[in-house]
């Protein structure tokens, strides 16, 4: 889902930042299998974010191909259902942005939206130990939901990007974290623009999913 922010400032900045604190206080109760709440979570904006979104958008117009991946997107050999939900996701999504499939330039503008967070004013990112394993990671994905949700209720948006994990020393160099932690996304945090083309992308029936037994 596509999102554009609109940045407040001053007063508003506050009680942004006090939306947050509460958040992510209410987070720490996201469920955690044996209670080890594997997540470590950095939040970012003003001024060592703008410097964060300029490192990175460089980065994206000198064509640099990003840093090597230290876990899969998504799985080799992605076949049907999955592909074809992935295509049909993508052809919505760079529609509404106005990127062509054909566009020579179409890698280089969609990840200069992406290393710019969408004009978003914060952005988490959020790592886990090197020592966690898949049950961890899914700790991490129910915790992150958790946030978003909380955010919602809070009357603010926001949008998971793994593409930070292209440029994942770029982002530790500014959040200072050392070797021992991966980077596993970050998510754009802020308040919907408004007047701008909704995108809601589809999803497979209920029934190809779900099964009573």
């Amino acid at each position: 889902m596509l999102w554009v922010w609109r940045v407040r400032s001053g007063l508003g900045a506050r009680v942004v930042c006090e939306v947050l604190e509460r958040v992510l206080a209410a987070a720490t109760r996201a469920p955690s299998s044996g209670n080890l709440q594997p997540w470590h979570l950095y939040v970012v904006a003003g001024e060592p974010l703008a410097e964060l979104k300029r490192a990175a958008t460089a980065r994206a117009l000198a064509g640099d191909p990003g840093d090597e991946r230290e876990y899969p997107m998504y799985p080799d050999g992605l076949a049907s259902p999955y592909l074809d939900r992935f295509a049909a996701a993508a052809a919505q999504r760079y529609e509404s942005l106005g990127i062509e499939r054909d566009d020579p330039d179409r890698p280089r503008k969609i990840a200069t939206l992406n290393s710019e967070a969408f004009g978003a004013p914060t952005v988490l990112f959020c790592y886990l130990n090197r020592t966690m394993g898949p049950g961890q990671w899914a700790d991490a994905g129910m915790y992150l939901q958790t946030v978003m949700l909380l955010l919602r209720a809070e009357g603010l948006h926001s949008c998971p990007q793994v593409m930070w994990t292209v440029y994942r020393e770029t982002v530790s160099r500014a959040v200072g974290v050392d070797d021992g932690l991966v980077l596993f996304c970050g998510v754009s945090v802020g308040f919907e623009k408004e007047g701008v083309p909704q995108l809601r992308t589809g999803r497979a029936d209920m029934t190809e999913t779900v099964s009573f037994i």
